[in-house]
């Protein structure tokens, strides 16, 4: 078991590839975040403003439940994945996030997105949880050659 986690959530694809070779190419562990209901691309149609995914990202207090959590308390470095919605995290992260306890750990976020960047998620992460330590975060499109020097 390595010290450092890779949990992530992907609605179709992209981030859990990214994830898996983050994970795979430096041992790290991996946990995938689950929706107990699946998102379907009716789901993720940004432009109704009445899919799934718009009527969640609209309510900020809105918390998408999880198949399953994970102990994370043997880690050191909790690595965060996603893909950006709405220029910020996905809701679901924000139940991953009050799942488990991060407290103490070093929490690295990143993201997959055709145009929008990390720093967003992140500041906007920061102020939900200001107790938790979140560093840089980065924003991954297919080459992770750069991910360990990043999480390490």
């Amino acid at each position: 078991m390595s010290n450092v986690l890779v949990a992530y959530f992907s609605a179709s694809g992209v981030t859990k590839d990214v994830a898996e070779r983050i994970a795979g190419e430096n041992g790290y562990d991996i946990f995938e975040i689950e929706p107990v209901e699946k998102y379907t691309p009716a789901d993720l149609d940004w432009t109704d403003k009445n899919s799934r995914s718009t009527i969640e990202m609209n309510d900020k207090s809105f918390r998408p439940p999880i198949k399953e959590s994970c102990d994370v308390s043997a880690y050191d470095t909790v690595v965060i994945g996603f893909p950006v919605w709405w220029y910020t995290a996905p809701s679901i992260i924000n139940t991953f996030i009050e799942s488990v306890d991060l407290t103490g750990k070093t929490i690295k976020l990143f993201c997959t997105s055709g145009g929008s960047g990390i720093d967003k998620c992140v500041s906007d992460l920061q102020a939900a949880y200001s107790e938790l330590d979140f560093a840089r975060g980065m924003r991954f499109m297919g080459d992770v050659s750069k991910a360990k020097g990043w999480i390490e």
